[in-house]
């Protein structure tokens, strides 16, 4: 059966490598999350200082509920900052808001990765869903195993969104580290616990594209017997 095969073990470690980088991000930020910044900055405050500081008057912050929940919504025109970021004026809660304006200066300046990004989200979101189904019926049915090549290349464009994300998120790290440091708005020592907890959320994200490189490897591997056996 699909679901049920030797091929689990080829995404295994993918499995095993996002469990490590999740307990090493949520570790890195409880951690540091006990630093409060010198300057008593609150992680809400930093982030409306660097959209102002950038021109992004228009852009609202908002708090929502949650842990680590926080995201920059291109469509809105809001960074959402959680419930253990928005009022903390830790270092680990600075760097996360800063990380958030880095995706806002992005989409301001049209940084070509995050276009690329948000251009291919339909035909990611087409991928995630139909891929497998359309594997398994050109399986399970001989005159329509056409639809397996034509799955397959759905869920290249998941593995491709993932590509894509990499950049876009160790860019906006790099833009709040750089903005941390040279406008002084933490310490050097600060900064540095800062790039550790972002440095742990990036991890996060080369999990996810392994885990779907290995997920693409083994539909085609299922692909491939299918076709054998109905051929």
């Amino acid at each position: 059966m699909l679901f049920w095969d030797p091929t689990y073990i080829v995404v295994l470690p993918a499995v095993i490598f996002a469990m490590i980088a999740q307990f090493k991000v949520n570790s890195t930020f409880q951690k540091y999350s006990s630093v409060r910044n010198v300057r008593g900055y609150t992680a809400s405050e930093v982030a409306r200082k660097i959209l102002d500081d950038n021109g992004l008057y228009d852009i609202q912050i908002e708090h929502i509920s949650g842990n680590l929940t926080d995201h920059y919504d291109p469509s809105s025109n809001v960074i959402r900052l959680s419930d253990s970021v928005y009022g903390s004026t830790s270092v680990a809660a600075i760097g996360v808001a800063a990380h958030e304006v880095g995706h806002a200066v992005q989409h301001a300046e049209g940084y070509t990765p995050i276009k690329i990004r948000q251009a291919i989200i339909p035909i990611t979101q087409i991928g995630s869903k139909l891929a497998v189904p359309l594997i398994i019926v050109g399986m399970l049915i001989s005159f329509l195993d056409w639809l397996i090549p034509v799955g397959i290349f759905l869920y290249t464009g998941v593995v491709l969104f993932q590509a894509v994300t990499l950049p876009v998120e160790f860019n906006a790290s790099g833009r709040a580290l750089k903005t941390l440091d040279e406008n002084a708005i933490l310490q050097p020592d600060e900064v540095q616990m800062s790039k550790k907890v972002l440095s742990a959320a990036a991890m996060t994200y080369v999990a996810a594209m392994f885990s779907a490189l290995l997920s693409l490897l083994r539909l085609i591997i299922i692909a491939s017997g299918g076709r054998r056996r109905n051929n």
